[in-house]
């Protein structure tokens, strides 16, 4: 295990890696790091000597110190210039008529530097807002587009379930999700249905994919010949959940079995 230790700087952020340079630091610790933005506050997640080195091969920048009252009070007042912040700058969106939503605002915890964080359809022009927003706030700023995805993640909000977002509230990266998922759960290809508010698809088709697959390679196709105790019959449908399959008995109705009680026929080679 490598002196390593993993930060993250929001709720359901990303976690970056550190050198803790010799301080001892445990989980929920807030920590002082220097990032390519300057100064963050962020708090530990993964505390020293759970790391393994293979798994982080680039040069890791060292903690500045572990946060004092002086840095957290700091961080709170950021946090009331923000909202000023994110209403000057819509203001200024809408003076130069800007097709962007905008989304958030934050500062680095040394004040020298403000973020915007915006959403559009299409590519943006905004050199002109940026030169404003400099000349107002007398510091260097930045503008960055998220993509729908993020865009939810940073608005946070309720998905179809009924529950928090899962982007917002537990999930530190997306993960790939394809139609195929939820086409191995046998869930309706209604993109209405399995597409979250960002209108991607739905981040839990992954949560339970592998299961699935894992399932169903148990089960016999539709279609497939089988044996049961009340003679042959042939696979209509199976719910891979119950380990039951559906079969449809030589003229009788459809029968609903155990995965147990079937026997799959092997088909004579000629």
């Amino acid at each position: 295990m490598a002196d390593i230790v993993g930060v993250r700087f929001k709720r359901a952020g990303k976690i970056y890696y550190f050198d803790p340079a010799g301080i001892e630091l445990e989980v929920g610790d807030y920590v002082v790091v220097k990032t390519t933005r300057g100064q963050e506050l962020g708090r530990v997640i993964i505390a020293p000597g759970q790391v393994v080195s293979g798994e982080v091969t680039n040069e890791l920048k060292p903690v500045v110190r572990k946060a004092e009252p002086e840095d957290m009070e700091q961080a709170k007042e950021l946090e009331a210039k923000e909202a000023k912040a994110m209403a000057e700058c819509a203001k200024l969106i809408t003076k130069f008529r800007l097709p962007m939503k905008l989304l958030s605002a934050e500062y680095s915890l040394d004040g020298s530097r403000l973020t915007f964080f915006f959403s559009a359809t299409e590519r943006v022009d905004f050199r002109d807002l940026v030169r404003e927003l400099n000349s107002r706030f007398k510091l260097r700023v930045e503008l960055r587009q998220l993509g729908p995805r993020d865009e939810a993640k940073v608005v946070g909000g309720f998905g179809r379930c009924g529950r928090p977002l899962c982007c917002a509230n537990f999930l530190c990266e997306f993960s790939p999700v394809s139609i195929r998922m939820a086409k191995d759960q046998d869930l309706p290809l209604n993109p209405m249905k399995i597409s979250g508010v960002c209108g991607r698809l739905l981040c839990c088709l992954a949560y339970e994919s592998g299961q699935y697959q894992s399932m169903k390679k148990k089960m016999p196709k539709v279609g497939q010949q089988v044996s049961t105790a009340m003679g042959p019959a042939r696979v209509v449908g199976s719910n891979p959940l119950k380990e039951t399959v559906l079969v449809e008995i030589e003229g009788q109705a459809n029968v609903e079995l155990p995965l147990s009680e079937i026997t799959v026929e092997e088909k004579s080679s000629k």
